[in-house]
């Protein structure tokens, strides 16, 4: 099996087979040419480890070579050879971007080693790159989208607390994506490799909650015909995640406390403790400080568990995520139903924009998904947006930023408020749709540059969150 594919770029015909036998002997695949267009197109069709490249050619210097190779292969390591050693020229080839630098004449143990070395290198950043790719795909932070300011504050704090042991407490309304920021701050933290097990407190009645987190022994109660593991135990070592905490019942939750204090629990039935290690995440979207005014939540409870509060904003406070995550949506829309959708008309695009997003990320979510599945073209029109009462607070198309106004009672927001709220909506709006492009988005919003740079300031709107993340 070969250690490696090479590619060795040198216009000295006899090196170039000398060095050609010297790696293949070594166990590795190699290809060599002398010419620079062919070595380009070499790299354009097949898959190489790693690039050997002279500094001298016939027809040009190899450093410029090794620029344009990495313009194709940005993540192929590249050793550069030359007779003429000098600091000045290896801290260039260094500079400009080589893995490392052998004078001619060389030893062969040394290329060797410089070629292992590099190789080794490569297949470790392709590691750690596919890794994070599974992560990034599933729960990382770059697929919790953070143009606006409020959820790059979030996650700021969610990247220093990820290493910690800590409880962390997640507030925030229902679909603003508690349990994405659970699995991701587990995934930052050193228990990722061990289990992270999430229980939604609501959705079990008070005696099955309490055998779903402790376990109960054999015979515990009606039903129990085998011993049984609770969550705690399972989540050993890992991360338990708890969405609703506030619905937790009174008496679970005095249990709940004792493990959080002794790190030690007694199964239902059970008159042997357990020891447990485990990091807790708390969520919930009530406001637990009022529960326990109320007699429903414990207070000791409360601050025991209120250690590292964390707030997610409403999808309402971070319009300018709107446009980013529907082309996430789209993204993963297209490969479930294999459906070439490409993208979304203005209308339907300014619809999204003047939503209120009462359910959040996961009402977004959900309308791209109807609209994808309900669209028979390659772009979706507004008419599959906000439909079927989805949409109570939408305006009509027609109507003017007081259109914008939601009435409460007998409170509705001032015109100057709603007049303000609409523009910077719409700032955000446009800027989505120009990604950050201050000269566009001006003249989409038909105003002088400098009048726009002075709008943006006014509603705290940074053009550089709406660019495009640069592929790492």
């Amino acid at each position: 099996m070969s250690k490696g594919h090479i590619l060795v770029v040198d216009d000295n015909p006899n090196l170039l087979e000398l060095i050609k036998m010297r790696l293949e002997a070594a166990d590795y695949s190699v290809i060599a040419t002398g010419e620079e267009a062919g070595a380009l197109d070499l790299l354009k069709d097949e898959i190489f480890d790693l690039c050997i490249v002279d500094l001298m050619l016939a027809s040009g210097d190899g450093l410029t070579l090794m620029e344009q190779m990495h313009g194709i292969r940005p993540d192929v390591p590249a050793i550069i050879l030359t007779a003429h050693g000098s600091i000045e020229s290896a801290v260039e080839a260094m500079r400009r971007g080589a893995y490392s630098y052998l004078t001619k004449p060389f030893e062969p143990v040394d290329l060797l080693l410089q070629i292992e070395r590099a190789v080794e290198n490569r297949k470790l950043n392709s590691e750690i790159k596919r890794l994070k790719e599974i992560i990034n795909e599933r729960y990382d932070f770059a697929n919790i989208i953070s143009h606006s300011g409020k959820m790059r504050a979030t996650l700021d704090v969610v990247t220093r607390i990820a290493a910690l042991d800590s409880t962390v407490y997640l507030y925030g309304e229902s679909g603003t994506g508690k349990e994405l920021i659970a699995k991701a701050i587990h995934l930052a933290s050193g228990r990722k490799d061990q289990p992270f097990v999430a229980l939604n407190c609501a959705a079990l009645p008070e005696t099955l909650l309490e055998s779903e987190l402790f376990g109960h022994e054999k015979g515990a109660f009606t039903g129990a015909i085998k011993s049984t593991k609770g969550l705690f135990t399972q989540a050993h070592g890992g991360t338990l995640f708890l969405d609703e905490i506030g619905d937790m019942p009174l008496a679970t939750q005095s249990k709940f406390l004792r493990v959080l204090q002794e790190r030690q629990f007694y199964p239902v039935g059970s008159e042997m403790p357990v020891a447990v290690d485990v990091r807790v995440i708390v969520a919930t979207n009530k406001d637990l400080a009022d529960l326990v005014k109320k007699g429903l939540f414990r207070e000791d409870l409360f601050y025991r568990i209120h250690v590292i509060p964390i707030g997610l904003p409403a999808l309402r406070e971070r319009k300018e995520d709107i446009v980013p995550l529907v082309e996430h949506f789209l993204k993963k829309c297209r490969q479930q139903m294999k459906k070439e959708v490409k993208g979304l008309t203005a209308e339907a695009l300014r619809k999204l924009m003047l939503h209120d997003w009462p359910g959040n990320v996961r009402e977004l979510e959900n309308t791209i998904e109807f609209a994808v599945a309900m669209t028979r073209q390659e772009i979706v029109t507004d008419e599959y947006i906000l439909q079927d009462g989805k949409a109570a607070a939408q305006p009509p198309a027609s109507a003017g930023a007081g259109a914008n106004i939601t009435a409460t009672g007998d409170n509705p927001r001032s015109l100057k408020d709603a007049r303000d709220a609409f523009e910077r909506d719409y700032l955000a709006q446009v800027l989505a749709l120009s990604e950050g492009n201050v000269s566009h988005a001006a003249k989409l919003a038909g105003k002088y540059r400098a009048d726009f740079y002075d709008l943006l300031k006014k509603h705290d709107l940074k053009a550089d969150d709406f660019k495009k993340p640069k592929p790492t």
